[in-house]
């Protein structure tokens, strides 16, 4: 016979506490990191943990489940882009492909974010960010939009609009700029989170960059305990971006950069 799944928790209060093994590894990072998380910021990225992991077991937000190993893999890891924009004065931000809301949530808790736009085409991980901000108290800054970057890159209230894009999802170089300079503002910045060798990356970033009318390149190291070997991508839009980016899916298949 079959059972009647639970509902999935939408408060963080209805899920479970976190161990202090969490603690313990969130708080080795944030000193490492070398400037503070205020309380507010860190109860509301507790939070979004909480949720994450209660309602990955329905949806597979994650595959890490254990927390001390999501403090490190999936919450500092995203917080390694906080400093890097604080230093360009960037306070609004688009994510995309914001999954289980990494890094956009973590980001927009530290930052803070005067507003943040997490895009996600999948409906029910959609649903899910829209619970964890709801749950959070992020409401007032975070949206979401459930749609492809091809199709928010086509609407005036975005293209070109956003001082930075963050991506933390498995993708090449090339295409996270094709995907993301068009959303740019003039002189915005893509955060690509990156590990291991680059070469071909960097080779892919910058020509995709020429040809979308200009960009700088730069990687930063991420020096973190448990993040040996990662490191942020950004690349920063000079020029004008030409109408015809981003390609649909299929050519940018057929002729990657």
């Amino acid at each position: 016979m079959n059972r009647e799944r639970e509902p999935l928790p939408t408060r963080v209060q209805d899920t479970q506490d976190l161990p202090t093994a969490y603690d313990d590894s969130l708080r080795e990072g944030l000193g490492a990191l070398g400037w503070p998380l205020d309380g507010r910021a860190r109860d509301t990225i507790d939070g979004h943990v909480r949720m994450l992991l209660a309602w990955t077991s329905a949806i597979n937000l994650t595959a890490i489940r254990e927390p001390a190993e999501v403090a490190v893999a999936h919450i500092l890891d995203s917080l390694s882009a906080v400093g890097p924009m604080r230093e360009r004065g960037i306070t609004r931000f688009l994510d995309l492909g914001s999954g289980g809301g990494l890094p956009g949530l973590p980001v927009a808790a530290a930052l803070p974010a005067t507003e943040a736009l997490l895009v996600e085409a999948i409906g029910k991980k959609a649903r899910f960010l829209a619970t964890a901000i709801a749950a959070t108290g992020l409401h007032a800054t975070v949206q979401i939009a459930s749609v492809r970057a091809e199709t928010l890159a086509a609407e005036p209230h975005h293209r070109g609009r956003w001082p930075a894009v963050t991506v933390r999802a498995v993708a090449s170089a090339g295409d996270l700029v094709e995907l993301a300079f068009p959303l740019l503002a003039p002189g915005g910045t893509l955060i690509a989170w990156k590990r291991g060798d680059l070469a071909d990356e960097l080779r892919a970033a910058r020509s995709a960059a020429r040809a979308l009318g200009g960009g700088s390149v730069e990687v930063l190291d991420v020096d973190l305990p448990g993040l040996a070997g990662h490191c942020l991508l950004l690349v920063t839009r000079t020029g004008v971006v030409p109408d015809a980016y981003p390609r649909d899916p299929a050519t940018r298949k057929r002729r990657p950069w």
